[in-house]
C-alpha cells in the first residue's frame, strides 16, 4: 500500500492562494541549498520506515488513527506562516479559526455558551480541568474509576490535590454503589467520568452519576478524550447512548480531535460549561496582550505558545465534515463501532476465545481460552507476535483478576493480572476489512494453539 499523495497538487494551489495575500511585500526569498535539503529529507524518509503501518486497516492495535488529508494539508499550509495561538498578534486568523472550531465542539455536546480552547493533547486538557476544580474546591479530593486514565492520579499529584480510585463494575465502568459509599464520607470536590476508557473503551454511567451529584454536590468532569465524538453515532447501546445524551449537564469536558477527530498530533480540547471560570486564568502580560481589547486565547489557557496550525487543521476538517448526526463523519464513526461489534461477535461465538463484555465503542478485548491466567497471558503474547508477522497488528492489555473473574469463573487465577488481546478499530475501513482480519487471526491462533 502506498501512502496517499493524490492530494499534494492541492497544497501547491493553496500555497499560491496564500502567497497572493502577501503580494504587496518586497521579496525576501530564503537562500536554500536544495541539494542538501533533498538529501536530508530522503534520509528522513528512510528513517521513518521503522514504523508500524498505522495508516493501514491491518493496523488494528493502539489508538492511532491517520489524519484526514484535509487536516494534513491545512496544517502544512499554515506552517508557511507558523502562527502562534497565544496572543492575537501571533495568530489573528488562526485564533479566530480556533474559536470557531472549539465552538462547534461545544455545540456537539449541547453547549451554546462555554469557555474552551485547544491544547497539546488530552493530558494538558485534563490538567486544566482539574486545575480549575482545585481552584474552586481547594484541597478537595479528585475521584475517578480504577479504569480511568492514569494521568488523573498523576495530574492530581502535580496540583497537590488528593486523588482516590473507585472500583469498577463488571463492564469496567465506574461502580456507582462504591462511589456512593465514598461520597457518604463527605469532602469530595470532583468526580471524573470517563466516556471511553483507554483500556476497554467502557462508558461510565453518567446519568446515575448526575443523580448522585444532585444529592451530594460535587463537580463532574468528563474525560471523553477518546470517546467524545461518539455522541454523533446512531448505533450505540442503550446505556452508552444515555450517557452521551447527558453530556450537556456536566461541568467540564475533554475531547481529543487527534483521536477520532481526524487530526494530527497533538490536538486536545478542554471545554467548561460555565464561562465565568475564565476569571481563574487572569494574569498580567503587558508585553503580550496589547494589540486588541478582544480576549486573547492565552488569557484562558495554562499553556503559552500553541500551534495555530492545529487550529487551522481542525477548522478545515470541520468545514469538510460538519459535526452533525446523520452526516458523513458520524457515519464513518458508526462504521468503526460496527466493525468492533462484528469482531466481538465472531470471538464470542468461537470456543477458542474468551470474551468478557461487548464493546461500548470501538475497542474489543479478548483472550485465548486456557486453564489459567498465566497460560492466557502467554498465549496472548504469542498470538500478538504471530499476527504481527503476518502484518496484522494488534495490541495487548493487562487487566486485573477482579474485573474478569466474574466472566471467567472456570479460570485458575494463578496471578493477579491477565494479559489479553486488544484491538482499537478506529478506521471506517476496518468494517470492510473485518473478514481479512478474522482470517489472519483464525490462522495464527490455530498455529499458536497447535504448538501449545
Amino acid at each position: 500500500m502506498t501512502l496517499e499523495t493524490q492530494s499534494l497538487p492541492l497544497l501547491r494551489e493553496a500555497l499560491d492562494r496564500l502567497s497572493a495575500g502577501f503580494a504587496d511585500l518586497p521579496a525576501a526569498d530564503p537562500d536554500l541549498d536544495l541539494d542538501r535539503l533533498r538529501a536530508v529529507l530522503l534520509e528522513t524518509a528512510e528513517r521513518l520506515h521503522d514504523n508500524y503501518p498505522y495508516q493501514h486497516p491491518l493496523y488494528a492495535g493502539q489508538m492511532l488513527k491517520p489524519p484526514h488529508p484535509v487536516a494534513r494539508l491545512a496544517y502544512t499550509l499554515a506552517l508557511w506562516i507558523n502562527p502562534n495561538n497565544h496572543a492575537l498578534d501571533g495568530g489573528r486568523a488562526s485564533s479566530a479559526m480556533e474559536k470557531e472550531a472549539v465552538a462547534e465542539l461545544a455545540a456537539l455536546f449541547g453547549w451554546q455558551t462555554h469557555l474552551g480552547h485547544l491544547t497539546g493533547g488530552g493530558t494538558l486538557a485534563n490538567l486544566e480541568a482539574l486545575w480549575v476544580a482545585g481552584q474552586l474546591h481547594p484541597g478537595a479530593p479528585i475521584l475517578a474509576s480504577a479504569q480511568a486514565h492514569y494521568t488523573h492520579s498523576r495530574i492530581s499529584g502535580v496540583l497537590g490535590l488528593p486523588f482516590e480510585s473507585i472500583p469498577v463494575d463488571g463492564q469496567a465502568r465506574l461502580d456507582l454503589a462504591a462511589l456512593e459509599t465514598r461520597l457518604q464520607q463527605g469532602a469530595v470536590g470532583t468526580v471524573v467520568a470517563t466516556l471511553g476508557t483507554t483500556a476497554t473503551g467502557s462508558v461510565d454511567p453518567l446519568p446515575g452519576l448526575l443523580d448522585l451529584q444532585a444529592r451530594y454536590g460535587f463537580r463532574i468532569h468528563v474525560d471523553a478524550a477518546y470517546g467524545g465524538y461518539f455522541r454523533l453515532v446512531d448505533n450505540l447501546g442503550d446505556e452508552a447512548r444515555a450517557a452521551f445524551d447527558r453530556l450537556d449537564a456536566v461541568d467540564s469536558i475533554v475531547v481529543d480531535p487527534h483521536k477520532h477527530g481526524l487530526q494530527p498530533y497533538g490536538c486536545g480540547c478542554i471545554l467548561f460549561r460555565d464561562p465565568s471560570v475564565g476569571r481563574l486564568y487572569q494574569h498580567e502580560s503587558p508585553y503580550t496582550y496589547f494589540t486588541s481589547a478582544e480576549l486573547h486565547l492565552g488569557e484562558i489557557s495554562l499553556e503559552c505558545s500553541r500551534p495555530g496550525a492545529a487550529a487551522v487543521a481542525l477548522w478545515a476538517t470541520q468545514r469538510l465534515f460538519p459535526l452533525a448526526r446523520g452526516g458523513s463523519f458520524a457515519a464513518d464513526l458508526g462504521k468503526a463501532r460496527a466493525a468492533a461489534c462484528d469482531l466481538h461477535d465472531r470471538l464470542a461465538g468461537d470456543d477458542r476465545f474468551l470474551t468478557a463484555f461487548a464493546p461500548e465503542l470501538d475497542i474489543v478485548i479478548w483472550g485465548p481460552r486456557a486453564e489459567s491466567a498465566s497460560a492466557i497471558s502467554a498465549l496472548s503474547r504469542q498470538i500478538f507476535s504471530a499476527a504481527a508477522a503476518e502484518n496484522l497488528h494488534l495490541a495487548v492489555v493487562s487487566l486485573p483478576r477482579e474485573l474478569l473473574q466474574p466472566s471467567w469463573p472456570e479460570i485458575a487465577w494463578d496471578q493477579a493480572q491477565v494479559t489479553c488481546l486488544r484491538s482499537c478499530l478506529m478506521k471506517p475501513d476496518h468494517l470492510a476489512w473485518i473478514e481479512v482480519i478474522w482470517q489472519i487471526l483464525d490462522r495464527v491462533t490455530k498455529q499458536v494453539l497447535a504448538k501449545a
